[in-house]
């Protein structure tokens, strides 16, 4: 068994995987939170306004997400996930009421595109053949690389992008959206079958995770925020927890699974992003009719995608920092006009909650995704975690977890016996 302790700053998923690979290898692990709870940006809380459990947003898994994968089957919560058994993505069109599926086949040679029945409407099998662009782009290109047009763009491509990357694809790095493909659809079906949490985000990710690492010995600091990191030449001496002072021992190790800006606030020198996109959601205290998707992508309209839980409807907005100081009635009101007019439900607007994340995720651009930094650093006791760390994925649940599992393994080689 290793000795000493890694101590782990941010119960996040970054936080919560790192947790979770150490604990496993019989480390001592002690994490550390600011927030009452565990999960950050996939937390789940009781919303008085609706009389239920919700999530603070709405986070997507694929079935190719291997780190996650793995993450809950260690933890136990593999079942805890709704969606097809098969790779299907519902649309519908908002200005022209047109619905349809796109039905991936399991394999990775992609028979779907020859099938009018599965493809995307108005496209034809040539017309995936641009897709090659998209998966190897010139150096240096923008996200689009000349892709940003035809039905194909509109009512497939652009949508997944926009959910995935959280900037615009037309400007985001072209790497990003390399990267997000090749683990996609060019895997074929296998990989992308949609995995909703349920009921919750806690429920499928956080909980099970916070009981798999106290199992193990570890423990949580839970509403202790890190004021301040002690540091010499060599590494952290200390870390400073409001009036009270852990003085490290040569065997002690850190991971700091902050965001972007706490990690640069707390450690000098950090590189890291330093610009950002927002993500809306809408929740709404209403039973979807029965035969409802349990995810469906809405088509030239403000929302974009929209989530059948068995009590509530979830939407999300990407990209959305135009509708930062938009009034949240308003924004309800908007939300769901989209929202009953698809699902065809009751025009009253149903008891609701608008959630706004102004710092959701590092804008993907070519300029921000260089500033992203490694999990080691130049101390030998200390390494990042984050889905803004250098995963060579945009800031996803699946970069998050293998930042953790990423620092884990630096961290536990670098422990004595």
């Amino acid at each position: 068994m290793k000795s000493g302790t890694v101590y782990i700053v941010g119960a996040g998923l970054a936080g919560l995987s790192a947790a979770v690979a150490l604990a496993e290898q019989g480390v001592r692990v002690e994490v550390i939170e600011s927030a009452p709870s565990a999960g950050g940006r996939c937390r789940s809380y009781y919303e008085p306004a609706l009389a239920r459990v919700i999530d603070n947003g709405n986070h997507l898994i694929l079935s190719g997400n291997r780190a996650v994968q793995d993450y809950v089957n260690r933890i136990g919560s593999a079942m805890a996930f709704i969606g097809p058994s098969h790779a299907e993505f519902a649309f519908v069109d908002t200005r022209t009421a047109e619905r349809w599926t796109v039905r991936l086949n399991d394999g990775a040679v992609p028979w779907w595109i020859f099938s009018k029945a599965r493809r995307v409407p108005g496209t034809g099998a040539l017309d995936y053949l641009g897709l090659a662009r998209l998966l190897w782009p010139r150096s240096g290109a923008l996200g689009a690389a000349g892709q940003s047009s035809g039905p194909l763009w509109h009512r497939l491509l652009h949508p997944v992008l926009l959910a995935a990357l959280n900037t615009k694809p037309e400007m985001a790095s072209a790497k990003l959206v390399a990267t997000v493909l090749r683990e996609t659809l060019a895997k074929g079906g296998r990989a992308c079958r949609p995995r909703i949490a349920s009921p919750t985000l806690a429920a499928a990710l956080v909980d099970p995770a916070v009981a798999f690492v106290r199992q193990r010995d570890g423990t949580f600091r839970m509403s202790q925020r890190l004021r301040n990191v002690v540091l010499d030449a060599a590494g952290v001496l200390a870390l400073e927890l409001g009036e009270m002072q852990l003085t490290l021992t040569k065997q002690d190790r850190v991971i700091l699974a902050v965001p972007p800006w706490v990690a640069k606030s707390l450690v000098p020198g950090v590189a890291a992003p330093d610009e950002f996109r927002a993500i809306v959601s809408a929740h709404f205290a209403i039973e979807p009719a029965p035969g409802t998707p349990a995810m469906t992508g809405l088509i030239g309209a403000t929302v974009e995608w929209a989530f059948a839980f068995a009590d509530r409807i979830s939407v999300t907005i990407s990209n959305a920092d135009r509708f930062a100081e938009v009034d949240r009635a308003e924004l309800a009101a908007l939300c769901w006009r989209e929202v009953s007019d698809v699902f065809q439900l009751p025009s009253d607007l149903p008891p609701w909650q608008i959630v706004k994340e102004k710092r959701a995720t590092f804008a993907a651009t070519p300029e921000q995704e260089r500033k992203r930094p490694g999990s080691a650093t130049q101390w030998q006791n200390l390494f990042l975690a984050g889905d803004w760390t250098d995963t060579g994925l945009p800031a996803t649940i699946e970069g998050a977890v293998r930042s953790g599992n990423r620092a884990a393994q630096l961290a536990l080689a670098s422990l004595p016996q």
